[in-house]
């Protein structure tokens, strides 16, 4: 049992990687920056201010399906022993399932934000000091199977809520669900939230909030990378763009530079002309029967959905046969 005062972290990070795949993206052709920057302490508060927010359904209409939905989610996942989050953010959703799964005897929260990270794994511990919490903090797209299979037992259930699948293009969400279903082997499962499909004008306006805390959160990229390496991006040189695609069925979340101008990264001169973007953020909204190919062509099974009335999303379990 691991108490407030023996509660440790693993980390897995590399200010190298941070530097590389921040030049990668802004020298590539098309200039992205991984959405996984955003999630510093500052970020994390921002976010978690973004889920409150009238126009951002997401957050409200999963944990109204979770609370719900509840003794039927209990039931499915009744088996389960290990818990292991991704993204895991403040942590939450969880403590619904800490409270009412039987079994569950181990906690793995991943995440990148370690502020965020230690503070929510703290808190958890002290209230469930039943359960053993070990947070990781990581990358989880990248593979954690060295660490996380220590803990992992034939019982282990994956949960990714929040639609956080949603931010990959669907070869990498296909990737990520493979390496689970490997990962948590025959009899374990993913507890996953999912956005589905639904009329533009709302999807939208849950990404360009009128308060404008999206947009500092989208320009927080930018201040997260500025204190970690040696660049000058000016925030208000970029204004916040969040857009649907119709054709892959996503947002796409933009900063437009306001003018012609250079920044400077590690030595590097990146231009930007006027109206130019970075891509920070995917958010594709997906039907129920993609997402079901999806994750059968990865090894699952589809065990359960649930929706709400209105089937803005979805939870479901799907497990590894």
């Amino acid at each position: 049992m691991q108490t407030r005062s023996d509660l440790s972290l693993e980390v897995a990070s590399s200010d190298a990687q941070f530097r590389e795949e921040v030049l990668e993206g802004l020298l590539s052709v098309d200039k992205n920056l991984p959405s996984k920057f955003f999630y510093d302490a500052r970020g994390s508060e921002l976010f978690t201010e973004i889920t409150t927010l009238d126009e951002y359904y997401l957050t409200r209409t999963e944990n109204s399906i979770l609370h719900r939905f509840l003794p039927e989610i209990a039931d499915a996942l009744e088996s389960a022993e290990v818990l292991i989050e991704y993204g895991s953010g403040d942590s939450d959703k969880t403590h619904l399932l800490l409270e009412t799964l039987p079994r569950l005897a181990s906690y793995v929260p991943i995440d990148v934000s370690v502020e965020q990270l230690m503070a929510s794994a703290r808190r958890l511990s002290a209230l469930y000091p039943r359960i053993e919490i070990t947070p990781y903090c990581a990358d989880f797209t990248s593979d954690q199977e060295p660490f996380v299979a220590e803990v992992v037992q034939s019982k282990s259930v994956v949960f990714i809520p929040g639609s956080t699948i949603g931010n990959f293009e669907h070869s990498e969400a296909t990737s990520i669900l493979e390496r689970i279903a490997r990962l948590v082997g025959r009899g374990g499962g993913l507890l996953i939230g999912l956005d589905l499909g639904k009329d533009v004008t709302t999807v939208e306006r849950a990404y360009n909030d009128r308060s404008g805390v999206t947009a500092n959160f989208n320009k927080n990229i930018l201040s997260n990378i500025n204190s970690r390496l040696d660049i000058d991006f000016d925030l208000e040189s970029f204004d916040h763009s969040a857009i649907y695609n119709h054709v892959y069925n996503r947002i796409e979340m933009y900063l437009v530079s306001k003018f012609d101008q250079t920044v400077h990264v590690e030595g590097e001169e990146i231009h930007f002309v006027k109206g130019e973007r970075i891509r920070t953020e995917y958010s594709h909204k997906y039907p129920l029967d993609s997402f079901s190919k999806m994750s059968a062509n990865a090894g699952f099974v589809t065990d359960h959905i649930w929706t709400d009335d209105e089937k803005l999303f979805s939870v479901q379990y799907l497990r590894v046969p």
